[in-house]
């Protein structure tokens, strides 16, 4: 790599690192900044591994000295070397990584028709929204719609949540549940007031499952719209599942069924 792609900051005004804290601490910002932040070396891997561009790397003096995280930074077309201290000061974590990249940022704008989907309605909670996702992404359903007032599906703490899934999925979101017209596969919904149990049903293929706010449910707008409602069968006698493993379990019984 040319030196001249390599600077060593030791400023805390230096404008790239200020565009970076907002990154960090703001879960929406990239929507109007155009990038997203990755921090460590696992997202940032995650991110080369499925050729996703990338703006820079930033490493503290310590990686750089580290041959594996050095080769890892002099990926990106810039480089910025800084001390730990002002690592610290753009890391969203307790214990900061050593290294992080931002990348550019473009969300697509409609859901592509045709494809096995997840939905999510509302959902709050930024761990939840992270594991779906890593669910979708090993189970082969490769496009996640979320509506409007669902986490911000690129925020640090979805990222983090979601270990590198985001760069094999394509992710829609602020979506209207009208907009799902466009899916033009059967949206199917759990629920506890089914007639049939997940185990019972052949599910349609491709499809698009909608998971729901994880205290309110599907909003009613959205479960009209589905063409299909399916128990989970729960014989240990809790009234509810989390949405994170109650997505794990309907994926992955639309899984099995194509595999048959």
């Amino acid at each position: 790599m040319s030196e001249s792609k390599i600077l060593h900051i030791s400023s805390r005004d230096n404008p790239v690192l200020q565009r970076l804290r907002k990154l960090a601490a703001d879960p929406g910002a990239y929507r109007k900044i155009g990038s997203v932040w990755l921090e460590g070396d696992h997202l940032a891997r995650a991110a080369l591994q499925r050729q996703h561009a990338v703006q820079l790397a930033v490493i503290t003096e310590a990686a750089w000295a580290i041959d594996a995280l050095r080769e890892l930074a002099e990926a990106a077309p810039r480089v910025l070397v800084v001390p730990v201290a002002l690592f610290k000061t753009i890391s969203g974590l307790e214990s900061p990584a050593q290294i992080g990249f931002e990348v550019p940022h473009a969300l697509d704008a409609r859901p592509e028709p045709g494809l096995d989907s997840v939905v999510l309605d509302r959902l709050q909670d930024a761990g939840n929204v992270g594991t779906i996702l890593r669910s979708a992404a090993a189970l082969g359903f490769r496009q996640v719609l979320a509506l409007k007032g669902t986490a911000a599906l690129w925020s640090p703490k979805v990222l983090r949540a979601g270990m590198g899934a985001h760069f094999g999925l394509r992710l829609v979101e602020g979506l209207a549940p009208a907009d799902l017209d466009a899916l033009q596969v059967p949206l199917v919904a759990t629920s506890s007031h089914a007639d049939k149990q997940l185990h019972q049903l052949r599910l349609p293929s491709p499809c698009a499952w909608v998971m729901g706010h994880e205290g309110q449910g599907v909003q009613p707008e959205l479960m009209q719209r589905c063409s299909l409602t399916v128990g989970i069968p729960q014989p240990g006698g809790e009234e509810s599942l989390n949405v994170g493993s109650a997505a794990a379990i309907c994926l992955y019984e639309s899984a099995r069924q194509r595999l048959v």
